[in-house]
């Protein structure tokens, strides 16, 4: 693993109780995510492709605290992160579901396993030079006319340093939506919806959302 991979897990590691304490009711305050999230719902439930109930991954899934939202929606949802606190909290929080620590790189998916994947704020820690096999690697496991949905953090694509205000320090990336449709594009998916939003008062920066297809 990178120094990088290491400095972000380990801080993610330290953040995953605070995570757990602040952010586990976040979308009952944010109508815009849910709303994003219900349209790649429904896109992924319009493309199922037999009567079972369509696997979708949060990848980057934190705490798990999207894991009940999917659910609800008829998915069978499971959850990856590099982080092994987070993931140990994931299973405390939301017992009866399946995560695991694991790479962006490296998913423990099946070809085409997937009907959906959720990057909900985890592909703006990539350095620029392993975008290219983290997004190929989503192509991978999500099935041709499968969905990917993501939010970041919409900025100029600069290197920024994250986490002082909660005590800790790792690399990030405020992406703009180009970077990302190209990114998308590149590795086979189509995007079908793009949208930001500006920033709320406990915000640093503007937000953004991407849902593609894959080909």
């Amino acid at each position: 693993m990178s120094e990088g991979l290491e400095e972000l897990r380990e801080a993610h590691d330290q953040l995953a109780e605070l995570y757990s304490a602040h952010l586990a009711d976040h979308l009952a305050s944010a109508p815009v995510d849910r709303a994003v999230l219900d349209l790649f719902a429904e896109l992924v439930t319009q493309g199922r492709v037999d009567g079972s109930a369509p696997q979708v991954a949060d990848i980057g899934c934190g705490t798990g605290r999207l894991a009940p939202y999917l659910a609800r929606h008829g998915f069978e949802v499971s959850g990856v992160d590099l982080s092994p606190e987070m993931i140990r909290v994931a299973r405390r929080e939301q017992p009866g579901l399946e995560f695991a620590v694991a790479d962006l790189r490296a998913l423990p998916y099946a070809d085409a396993g997937l009907s959906g994947a959720v990057a909900w704020y985890s592909l703006m820690y990539l350095p620029p030079g392993q975008r290219a096999d983290a997004y190929a690697e989503l192509a991978r496991v999500v099935r041709p006319g499968g969905h990917l949905v993501t939010a970041f953090k919409l900025g100029d694509d600069r290197h920024r340093r994250g986490g002082a205000r909660v005590g800790v320090a790792f690399d990030i990336w405020w992406m703009s939506v180009d970077e990302v449709e190209r990114r998308l594009t590149d590795a086979g998916f189509v995007v079908r919806f793009r949208a930001t939003r500006p920033a709320e008062p406990d915000e640093e920066q503007a937000q953004a959302y991407v849902i593609a297809q894959r080909g």
